[in-house]
């Protein structure tokens, strides 16, 4: 039997079960052209009506925190294609009826021949080191200017990685970095990020910060850490692994 992820655009159905979080449901009444399949068995489907009396919704974030990171990836999974599958009805450019591909995951327009597949903006983020310290920027949103986090900044067109890493830092906070080094990647379905986590040792310059996207930004050890991101975030998880490692790190 099929099981669904119910999702309401950036939420998801959960009801509370004595036995643990529940988050997949048996299909749904009526059809809904957007369903997905998200994992073998499991589908994804948006919908505004509960599939059970006591069932709410929750930002698929605290997901992560009630099911742990396996269902972040589905509910995650499912938002992506969900969202994809909704923006892409039509041909780009003839305005044609798109149609779903059965042998691949793609949208096909029959008069043009184009093809059109799931959206993913890599995005890089980066956490600066001096030492012992970090470099963690508050941003001018409001909101997100309650936190502190690292830089972050989408991959321009013809760029490689590193080169938006460092474009990124030189852009927002003025100053420039060596040794860049990935450490790992996170799906963000907000709505279709791709985050590409490095490492980077600080070279030169002063923080200067933009104005624009960063109110300020400042170098922080472990003892005097403002508010960070949650558990979820890949952020987070970059800075406990650079603290992790620095303890690890041979005394000089």
């Amino acid at each position: 039997m099929n099981r669904y992820l119910l999702l309401d655009e950036e939420n998801i159905w959960v009801d509370e079960l004595p036995t643990g979080i529940q988050f997949l449901f048996p299909e749904p009444a009526g059809t809904n052209r957007c369903s997905e399949e998200v994992a073998p068995g499991i589908f994804a489907q948006n919908t505004s009506a509960p599939p059970s009396p006591t069932a709410r919704t929750i930002n698929i974030r605290q997901i992560f925190d009630l099911g742990g990171a396996e269902a972040f990836a589905l509910a995650g999974r499912a938002r992506q294609l969900l969202f994809w599958s909704q923006t892409h009805q039509y041909c780009g450019k003839c305005g044609a009826l798109l149609k779903k591909e059965r042998v691949e995951r793609a949208m096909h327009c029959e008069l043009c021949a184009l093809r059109f597949y799931p959206r993913i903006n890599p995005v890089v983020i980066t956490l600066i080191h001096k030492g012992g310290s970090l470099l963690l920027a508050r941003r001018t949103d409001p909101g997100f200017n309650h936190f502190w986090s690292i830089v972050a900044g989408f991959v321009e067109a013809g760029e490689s990685l590193e080169q938006a890493v460092q474009r990124e830092i030189m852009e927002e906070v003025g100053i420039t970095v060596k040794n860049i080094r990935y450490v790992t990647s996170q799906q963000w379905p907000f709505p279709n990020n791709l985050m590409i986590g490095f490492f980077a040792e600080y070279n030169s310059g002063e923080i200067q910060p933009d104005g624009q996207e960063i109110a300020e930004a400042h170098w922080f050890s472990r003892e005097n850490l403002p508010r960070t991101p949650a558990r979820v975030s890949i952020a987070s998880q970059l800075i406990e692994k650079f603290f992790n490692e620095l303890e690890r790190a041979p005394q000089e």
